[in-house]
């Protein structure tokens, strides 16, 4: 069978570590990018002949580069493009500066559209598919969190237009928006150990399903619609989030 290779941001933590290891388990080639390369260089200890890891700051422009080049040194194709890494801070108009807004926008929306604007040639030979990871909050308004809330939004809008421009090279894209995950993503947005357990079990009671998702859940759904499985799909922002997007704010 043809070598088939996925490309992986956010590898190192939650969601992105998850999936990263899903897309190994089945045999995948995988680029793990991520910026604990502690943490990469563990996965590839345990996946050595399946993984590239490669060491990078997404918000950098040169970095961005330097994986343009390490991956193109090494195919001349990928299958599918999984948009996992991002980040989280609070804020609202009022405390928010433009720099935190670009910073957000950076990450979470610019990052992406560099990479699947550069490896489209790649995802072209194969009609890849493009996974981003959203959020509950590209679908609906949430307080204190608005430049998050912006640059998902904006990520999700961007699924939508790129399915409609790629579909006629047989690629597809789609997002999954997920509620509150366990992962690491507040606490590096600067909530405290204590704070962030109080967020999640208050989370029990705002997502109708009684509990917050795990990363190996969202790790599922994304490997499924980069599957054949999932051939006719494409556009798509999918909730799973307990049913978070169905509720009003509390």
């Amino acid at each position: 069978m043809e070598k088939r290779y996925a490309l992986i941001t956010g590898a190192t933590s939650g969601i992105g570590e998850a999936t990263a290891k899903i897309f190994l388990e089945n045999n995948y080639l995988c680029f793990l990018v991520g910026r604990n390369i502690e943490k990469l260089k563990e996965i590839e200890k345990n996946f050595k002949k399946n993984s590239f890891i490669f060491k990078c700051n997404l918000l950098e422009e040169k970095e961005r580069k330097k994986l343009k080049d390490f991956i193109f040194e090494r195919t001349d194709y990928l299958n599918v493009l999984i948009n996992s890494a991002g980040i989280i801070k609070s804020g609202n108009i009022e405390n928010t500066e433009i720099k935190d807004l670009k910073e957000m926008m950076e990450i979470n929306l610019y990052a992406p559209f560099y990479l699947i604007k550069c490896f489209l040639p790649l995802l072209k030979k194969r009609n890849g598919s493009i996974i981003n990871v959203s959020s509950v909050t590209g679908k609906r308004a949430f307080p204190n969190v608005l430049s998050y809330c912006i640059s998902k939004a904006a990520l999700d809008h961007m699924t939508r237009c790129l399915a409609l421009e790629l579909a006629p090279f047989g690629i597809r894209v789609n997002s999954v928006n997920p509620g509150v995950v366990i992962t690491n993503l507040h606490k590096r947005g600067g909530m405290d150990e204590e704070n962030y357990q109080k967020f999640l079990e208050n989370s029990k009671k705002t997502h109708p399903l009684g509990r917050v998702g795990k990363p190996e859940e969202l790790a599922e759904l994304i490997y499924f619609l980069a599957s054949e499985k999932a051939g006719w799909i494409t556009g798509e922002t999918i909730s799973i989030d307990g049913g978070r997007a169905q509720t009003c704010l509390r």
